[in-house]
Parts: structure tokens; sequence; C-alpha cells
């Protein structure tokens, strides 16, 4: 038994170790493999991180693979200098399993050929979970998508994979996303990559195989309330409220509304824009149900023939206004009144809403510089003009600071170059064009038809910056 031992251990010996180029091959193999066993014990043990997965199923894979491809060829090199030491013309081998030798190097390769595929069967399957996971997406190449990573976390849907709503189902959308990370890992790896990341995204897979697989738009039907919450820069913070009923409106339900006029199966609206940011649309065609066509051209500036061929020309649909409905960066009043109305910040502290904005527009510089600016702004505000809230409110004012701090945390990003409003969003029209870059009663057809900005199209006016409406009264609504 010891001898039989001996034999194929020799075997093994001589079948890997004949020359550097084998010997190479056989340590790549051996060490990834082993190294892939033991990152992916790791996981099970509760230590995984990104950095963890990207060795296990990324870089160790790629070292074993590499390993195998240098065993035979280090065979055949090794092959073919015997045959020229020997003077003889290169021969095919022979392969006689009456020779126990011979018997023994087959089961050799057999059994690690059967555990190689394991391992690649493995390693492969992993790979892809892996790469579809949010934290690869997320956390892999931190500084460049930290910005997207935050806002997604704090997004509507942060329990929706990336892959989900970036690439969809699917084997060709899968291959087109990994044949674009290759340029985008080598950016990172050369550092051109662009900063911030330019949005939005360009050759993003349509709508209708995305969003459209949870979010059902023949299904958006009759109206709804919506209370916008605001807080004055005044010393008592004045809470103000603005209700709406929105037209929400439905893809087939041929009475009106947001969704259905916009996407309405039976009907197509194109658009051409002239600028990256998709704020400037100088043109627009819309083909009605009835197959009766509108074209719509900018009152102001038309544009020439020659602008319009290099502008980019595009179908409607759910992205061209929920343009950010995960990366969604807020403006400082806009998440001042929404930290406020969370009761995350107490209203009661004197112009706190005023020095919140203000304190988050002046903090420049690197990130930890401008926290603590932030920081110096409240206090300041406090000691100078309520010295006695700085004892009794202390508690509050730090949380207040925190919370301020944590808003910057979320929207300003100073190694992306992202600042407040780098990324527009287009839903509605209060902060950003939105609404208004088609609906400015200045897209005209040749029949005079104008493009409407009436505000009734999309919604009605229940109540505006009221302190107390009345019709939440009415409504039940707090």
């Amino acid at each position: 038994m010891r001898l039989l031992s001996r034999k194929w251990v020799w075997t093994l010996v001589t079948l890997f170790w004949r020359n550097w180029l084998t010997s190479l091959g056989s340590i790549l193999a051996t060490f990834s493999a082993l190294s892939i066993i033991a990152f992916v014990a790791l996981g099970f043990l509760g230590l995984d991180t990104p950095y963890l997965g990207v060795m296990a199923f990324l870089v160790m894979p790629a070292l074993f693979i590499v390993g195998l491809f240098l065993i035979p060829i280090g065979l055949h090199y090794d092959r073919k200098k015997r045959a020229t030491r020997q003077d003889e013309p290169e021969l095919y081998p022979v392969f006689d399993f009456n020779q126990p030798r011979l018997r023994r190097m087959a089961g050799v390769v057999a059994v690690l050929t059967a555990i190689n595929l394991m391992i690649l069967s493995f390693v492969s399957y992993q790979g892809v979970v892996f790469m579809d996971s949010v934290a690869f997406c997320g956390t892999t190449c931190h500084t460049v998508m930290e910005p997207e990573y935050t806002t997604y976390l704090n997004s509507p849907h942060s329990k929706v994979k990336c892959v989900e709503c970036h690439i969809g189902a699917g084997a060709p959308w899968f291959v087109r996303s990994k044949l674009s990370g290759v340029g985008q890992v080598l950016a990172v790896a050369f550092n051109t990559y662009s900063r911030p990341v330019p949005s939005p995204v360009e050759n993003l897979r349509p709508a209708r195989d995305t969003c459209e697989q949870c979010h059902w738009p023949e299904r958006f039907t009759g109206n709804r309330i919506k209370v916008i919450t605001k807080f004055a820069e005044d010393e008592s913070n004045t809470e103000t409220k603005t209700v709406l009923l929105l037209h929400i409106g439905g893809g087939a339900t041929g009475q009106g509304g947001i969704h259905s006029w916009h996407i309405d199966p039976k009907k197509e609206t194109t658009y051409i824009t002239t600028d990256p940011r998709r704020e400037v649309i100088p043109w627009i065609h819309v083909r009605e149900a009835d197959g009766t066509v509108h074209e719509f051209v900018a009152r102001e500036g038309a544009p020439t023939a020659e602008q319009l061929a290099k502008g980019q020309k595009r179908t409607m649909d759910c992205i061209d206004c929920h343009n950010r409905p995960t990366h969604i960066f807020k403006l400082p009043d806009q998440a001042m009144d929404e930290s406020l109305a969370a009761g995350r910040i107490d209203r009661s502290l004197p112009y706190i809403k005023k020095v919140g904005v203000e304190a988050l527009k002046q903090a420049t510089g690197p990130k930890q510089e401008a926290l603590e600016k932030i920081a110096r702004r409240v206090r300041d505000h406090f000691q100078q003009n309520y010295p006695e809230l700085v004892i009794s409110k202390k508690p509050a004012i730090e949380a207040a600071i925190e919370e301020i701090q944590a808003i910057y945390r979320r929207n300003i990003f100073p190694s992306m170059n992202v600042t407040w409003g780098t990324h527009p969003d287009h839903i509605g029209h209060e902060r950003f064009p939105g609404c208004f870059r088609c609906h400015d009663d200045q897209h005209v057809s040749k029949t005079g038809k104008t493009i409407s900005q009436d505000c009734s199209l999309c919604h009605t006016i229940l109540a505006q910056d009221e302190q107390d409406p009345e019709v939440l009264k009415q409504l039940e609504i707090k």
C-alpha cells in the first residue's frame, strides 16, 4: 500500500513538475484553489466583504484558469524539447494503458479534471451572483460609486437590486452590461473616470423592460392626494402645507391624466434633445392612437435642421420624467423641510431652518472640513443669539447638527464633484425645469396647437402654502 502511494505521488510529481512552466501552472492552480476555499469559508463565518468577493470569485478564478492552461503548455513544451534533444522527429504520443504508469497518470488527470470542473462551476456561478449583488455594484469601486450607493440606500428602491433596474432580465443585456463594465474597470484602474458620473445614463435599457416589470402603467388610474410640507425661514420655522390632487391617469384608461398622455401604449411620443442633460427639448413628435400626428417645435430659438440632426432622439418613457427614481439628490431647503417634518430636527429651535440651509450652502472644501463648518455655524448662531438655549436645548441643538451633517453626507461628495444641483430631478417643476421643458406654451405645431402649461392638466391645487388647510381636516389627513 505504501509502495502504491509512493508511485502515485511520484506520478503526480513527474507530471506537474517537469519544467518551470508546468511547475508555475501547478503552483498557481493549487494556490488559487486553496485561496478560493479559504475565502468562501471566511464568507460563511460572517467575514464577507466586497473585496473578499472580488478575490474569491474574480481574481483567484482567473489565476486558477491561467494555472490550468500553463500545465498542458508546459507538457507540450517539454515533449518538443525532448524530441529535439534526441534528434528525432516530433511524433504524436502513444497511449498504451497496459503500462501501469500511464494508467496512474490517466487516473490522476481524471480526478484532477473532475475537481477542477467542480471548482470552475462553483466559482462561475458564484461569480455571476456576486457581480449581480448590490455590494459589488455599490462598494467595490468605493470612490466612484459612493454618491450613487449612498442615495440608493436612502431611496424607495433600496430593497431592489441594482441589476434589476440597470440590466433587467435576459442574457443579451447581461452580456452588454459586462462588456460595458470592462471599460469602467479600466477607467477606474487608470483614473480616467468622469467626476461626477454622467447622467442621464446613455444606452439605458428601455423602461418597459425594467420599470414596468413592477410598475404597471395601465393600472395607474384615478387621482391621488399629495401633501407638500414646508417650513419658513423665520424665527418659529412656520409650517405650511400645499395639497395637490394629482391626476395620475393610466396607460389604457382613456380618461386623461399624466400617464395616459405620456405613456399610453396606443400612442407614441418622441422628442429630440440638444443637450446632454436632456433639459433643452426643441422638437416633439406625438402620434395619437388614431394615427393623428402632431409635431411641436420650440417657438423661441427654433432649432435648425443641423441642430436637430446632431441632437439625441428618444422615445419617451418613465425615465424622462422620473429621471432620479433611486439616486435622489436633495437641495438644502428640500432636505431641511423633510427632516423638520419627520421630527429629526426640533422645529422649536429658533431660525433652525434658515441656519441649516445657510450652513449647508456655506459648507465647502474637503468633507471633514465641511462637516466642521456646519457644526460651527449652528453653534455660533445659538451662542450669539440665544445663549440661554445653548444649555437648556443642548441635546436638541446637537441632534440638529448631526442631522444637518447627515443631510450633507447624503447629498454632497467632493471627491466626485457632486454638489447642490449637480444632478437635476425632472419629476415636477418646482426646483428644476422638469415638466416645463415641454409644457411651456412655447412648443407650437403647424396648426397652432401648443403644449399647454395649464396646471390643471396634471393636478388640482386644493390648498397652497396654508398653515392649517381646511381640506386636510375634511379628508381627515394629518
